[in-house]
């Protein structure tokens, strides 16, 4: 199996994880032991429905979805833009002389928000509100993105009622909703945002065989394709740290879905872990810190302090998003295509070879 990477600036969704099960001591906001809707901390988008199960093709990869009210539902409470999926194979390396200019953009999205900022609006019949707030400040107060209050800005995150707890992953354009029921608690909240801003879910991360063990025989029938691995499930799981972190506020709960009252979810040993919505890990923050760079916003001094004498030259900023450094020998998935760095140039497989492309404006096509 490849090991894969992934940067802050490629479209690749995140998933984050560290070494420890230890939780971050830092906490705004949230009080400990709040949890969610099934399972014992799974958010759900539709918790009294189930629909049909079918593959779809989003950004060229292929993904088990549930269809329900018209969404594309992916492992509970993921929601997919529907204006990026196909129900058949998109193709994302173009042939040598084909314009670029003359296609239209298929299955791509930008994911990342531009300057760590994401706009965001509450609905005003959305009830107890200040779980928003507290979430926003939780994630404010531990990392370096930034919320701010939409004015007339075209891409923003719309907190407001529903059925369960749901969000898209990433910036998919546009208003995107976060849905809240009542159920819903301000950790659960936490982990909407955490998919809003770019995180799928820890348990299926590709290396995740290393830590726990799903137990398939105690899945309700149906929803087994919720358990599947990113990379079992053609799409790229992006690890930014070294192992699966159990104490992730993305992580399922052992008893997620669960058919009998059997974990669908152990260590390795068999023995349970304890899943939490209360603040984001160690690894969570580590992992953002490499999406999305930054400071961490201070609290307002309640003295005044002495003004700085301004510099004599003044200092270029330290750009939002550097550019990655990519290594020769290791793959990446860039604007949704799996491709190996070699020579400081970029291959695909081709068949049992390997055939060297190039990205144009965001698009990829083979080298003559």
């Amino acid at each position: 199996m490849k090991k894969l990477n992934y940067l802050l600036v490629l479209p690749a969704l995140a998933l984050l994880s560290c070494n420890s099960d230890n939780v971050s001591d830092s906490m705004t906001g949230i009080e400990e032991g709040e949890s969610s809707q099934e399972g014992g901390n799974t958010e759900i988008a539709f918790p009294e429905q189930t629909g049909s199960v079918s593959d779809i093709y989003f950004a060229g990869k292929r993904l088990p979805v549930e269809e329900i009210n018209g969404k594309y539902v992916y492992q509970g409470d993921i929601f997919l833009p529907e204006a990026n999926v196909s129900k058949n194979p998109v193709e994302l390396v173009y042939k040598s002389d084909e314009d670029l200019n003359t296609i239209k953009s298929v299955g791509r999205t930008k994911f990342f928000w531009d300057d760590n900022i994401v706009y965001y609006d509450i609905d005003p019949d959305l009830p107890n509100q200040q779980r928003v707030s507290d979430a926003i400040s939780h994630w404010e107060s531990n990392t370096a993105v930034k919320f701010v209050k939409r004015t007339s800005e075209s891409n923003y995150v719309y907190f407001t009622p529903g059925a369960g707890c749901s969000s898209y992953v990433g910036m998919v354009g546009g208003r995107q909703p976060i849905t809240l029921a009542d159920a819903c608690s301000t950790g659960n909240t936490v982990h909407e945002i955490g998919h809003a801003v770019g995180l799928w879910h820890e348990q299926s991360r590709a290396d995740r065989d290393e830590t726990i063990t799903v137990h398939f025989n105690n899945i309700i029938s149906g929803r087994e394709h919720n358990f599947y691995t990113y990379d079992e499930a053609g799409w790229d799981g992006a690890d930014y740290t070294a192992g699966l972190d159990l104490g992730s506020i993305m992580m399922y709960s052992p008893y997620s879905f669960s058919a009998n009252g059997q974990p669908t979810i152990t260590r390795k040993d068999g023995s349970l872990y304890s899943v939490q919505r209360s603040q984001l890990s160690t690894g969570d923050v580590e992992g953002i810190n490499v999406m999305y760079p930054g400071s961490v916003t201070e609290p307002e001094p309640t003295e005044p302090e002495p003004t700085e004498p301004e510099p004599t030259e003044p200092t270029e900023p330290e750009p939002t998003n550097p550019e990655p450094e990519y290594i020769n020998g290791e793959w990446y998935v860039i604007e949704g295509v799996m491709v190996l760095r070699k020579d400081d140039t970029w291959w695909v497989e081709k068949g049992k070879n390997l055939k060297e492309v190039e990205l144009i404006n965001g698009r990829w096509r083979f080298v003559k």
